[in-house]
C-alpha cells in the first residue's frame, strides 16, 4: 500500500483526487495521512469528500475514514464500471474537482459514460467550467479519447446549485509533445454577473482594457445571468492560440474591489502572454495524469509551482514511470514523461 503524507509539498485536496484517480488506473491502494494539515482548516471538506465517493461508486472501492474534516484516508480500488452517473457536490463545492477525480479512470473504461455533476461552477481555487471545456478538454480530445461537457446552469459561492453534463467515449491515451503554443488567434475578456450591481463588473472590465490595451474593443463582453443563479462574479481572460487556449480567472470576492482583482487577472494574462510556455500554471496541474498515464510525451510551462511538483511526486510514486523537468535558455521548462 502507497502511505501518503497529505501536510507535505502543496499538501491540498489535489493530493486526495490524484491520488484516487491514479489508484483506480493502476489498482495500487493507498492511504493518506494528516490530509491539508497546514490549511486553515484541515482535513477533508465536503468536495474532497463527494470526490473520492464519485471514484468509490464508478468502481466499488473500499474506503474508510471518509468523513467532513477526517484526516486519514485508506481506499482500495476495485473496477472501473463506466456508465450514467449523478453526483451532487452540495452548496458550492467545485464540480470540475469532482470530474478531475473520475475523468482519467473512466477515459480508460471500456465504454462510454455520462456524469451530471451539480454544486459549483465557478468557485474560488478550482477552474472554472469555461477553463475545463476550452483550455483542458482540448488536449484530452488531441490524445485520443473524446470528451464533451456543457454548462447547463451557473453554480457560484456559496449558494452553487449549478449542472454540468459530461460525454466520454474511452480510447487509450496517445502521447503527446506540446511545448509552442503557436499563433494567437483570439482574445476575449468576459465578465459575468448575477444578482449583484451591474456596476461592479463594468468597473471590472474598465480595469481589463487599460492593462489589456493591444485586445480589441470587440474582445470585451459583459454578460449578466438572472439573479437566481447568484449571487457572484467572475472575470475571464481567454488567448486562444493555435495549439493552446490560456483561461485566467478572478472571482469576485466580499471586501476585494472589483477593479484589484481585474488588475491582478490582467497581470497574469500578460505574465503568461510574455512567455513562450505551452501551458500556463494551472493547465500544467491538470495535464499531470494524462501524459503520465499515456507513458510518454512532454509539455512546456511556465515556472513550476508547488502544485505540480506535487502533481509529479505523487504521480511518480502510482506509476513507478520517471518525470523529468528541465529549464530551457528562453525560461520556459519543459516537463517531460517517460
Amino acid at each position: 500500500m502507497i502511505i501518503i503524507d497529505g501536510s507535505e509539498g502543496e499538501g491540498g485536496g489535489q493530493m486526495v483526487r490524484n491520488s484516487c484517480a491514479l489508484s483506480l488506473v493502476t489498482g495500487e491502494p493507498f492511504r493518506i495521512e494528516n490530509i491539508r494539515a497546514k490549511r486553515s482548516k484541515p482535513g477533508l471538506m465536503r468536495q474532497h469528500v463527494t470526490a473520492v465517493e464519485a471514484a468509490a461508486v464508478i468502481s466499488g472501492s473500499e474506503c474508510t475514514g471518509l468523513a467532513v474534516g477526517g484526516s486519514e484516508l485508506t481506499f482500495r480500488p476495485g473496477q472501473v464500471v463506466p456508465g450514467e452517473y449523478h453526483f451532487a457536490v452540495g452548496t458550492a463545492g467545485s464540480t470540475g474537482l469532482v470530474l478531475q477525480t473520475v475523468l482519467m479512470p473512466l477515459v480508460l473504461a471500456n465504454a462510454p459514460s455520462r456524469l451530471v455533476l451539480e454544486g459549483g461552477t465557478h468557485n474560488m481555487l478550482a477552474p472554472p467550467f469555461d477553463f475545463i471545456e476550452r483550455a483542458f478538454l482540448p488536449i484530452i480530445n488531441r490524445m485520443g479519447p473524446q470528451v464533451s461537457a456543457r454548462l447547463v446552469r451557473h453554480g457560484f459561492y456559496p449558494r452553487g446549485g449549478g449542472r454540468i453534463e459530461v460525454d466520454i467515449t474511452p480510447a487509450p491515451l496517445l502521447p503527446l509533445t506540446c511545448t509552442t503554443r503557436g499563433l494567437r488567434t483570439s482574445e476575449a475578456a468576459q465578465v459575468v454577473v448575477s444578482g449583484l450591481p451591474f456596476g461592479i463588473a463594468e468597473r471590472m472590465l474598465a480595469r481589463v482594457r487599460r492593462d489589456l490595451p493591444d485586445w480589441p474593443e470587440s474582445a470585451f463582453t459583459l454578460r449578466q445571468l438572472p439573479a437566481d443563479q447568484g449571487p457572484g462574479v467572475i472575470l475571464m481572460l481567454e488567448a486562444q492560440h493555435s495549439e493552446v487556449t490560456e483561461l485566467v480567472s478572478g472571482f469576485g470576492q466580499l471586501g476585494v474591489p472589483g477593479e484589484r482583482l481585474a488588475r491582478t487577472s490582467a497581470a497574469r494574462m500578460n505574465g503568461y502572454l510574455e512567455a513562450s510556455a505551452f501551458a500556463g500554471p494551472y493547465l500544467a496541474d491538470q495535464l499531470i495524469l494524462p501524459f503520465v498515464l499515456a507513458g510518454g510525451g512532454a509539455f512546456s510551462t511556465v515556472k513550476p509551482s508547488q502544485h505540480l511538483l506535487t502533481a509529479i511526486d505523487i504521480a511518480q510514486r502510482f506509476t513507478g514511470r520517471r518525470i523529468t523537468i528541465e529549464q530551457a535558455p528562453g525560461g520556459e521548462h519543459q516537463v517531460t514523461f517517460g
